[in-house]
């Protein structure tokens, strides 16, 4: 129940007043930036809450981070090394999927440590500051196990997608 109170009390007008248009903007400067350094694809998707059918179904952060991941269209990389960044307002939830192709090179162990790393700052109120560092621990796998190799094709947006 406690669940369901929280949903419906963090409103969505509250999303674009922590994510006003500016900060939309260093998000998508930064993955740009990022991508620039490796062949890996990064999305990021925010989302206030859940309405109340979701919930009462019993949809969890995991399960709407999969689907985004699909509705993105992540998947959809030549190397299978998409990864998207779900952040769920209403419970300080962030959820990363990767693709296949890097979650055969890298340890579940090192998405729980970037989530919980996110979460922090979440916590504290510093969502853009929380972002930033998502994208930032991400880009460092993602350099390491996909480094650029000359031409660089964008294959999904840069831009944060608002849910």
């Amino acid at each position: 129940m406690r669940r369901i109170i929280r949903h419906l009390l963090f409103f969505p007008w509250r999303l674009r007043q922590l994510f006003k248009q500016p900060v939309l903007d260093v998000i998508e400067r930064e993955i740009a930036a990022s991508e620039q350094k490796h062949s890996g694809q990064i999305r990021f998707a925010v989302e206030a809450n859940f309405g109340l059918l979701p919930l009462l179904r019993g949809v969890n952060s995991r399960a709407r981070a999969l689907d985004i991941f699909s509705q993105l269209r992540v998947w959809d990389t030549e190397q299978n090394n998409g990864v998207l960044i779900y952040l769920l307002l209403a419970e300080h939830r962030v959820e990363i999927v990767a693709d296949r192709g890097i979650n055969e090179k890298l340890d579940p162990a090192v998405w729980q440590k970037i989530c919980h790393d996110m979460q922090q700052s979440l916590h504290q109120g510093n969502y853009a500051k929380g972002v930033s560092t998502g994208i930032h621990e991400i880009d460092a796998y993602l350099v390491a196990h996909f480094p650029s190799r000359g031409a660089r094709r964008n294959e999904l947006p840069d831009n944060p997608v608002i849910l």
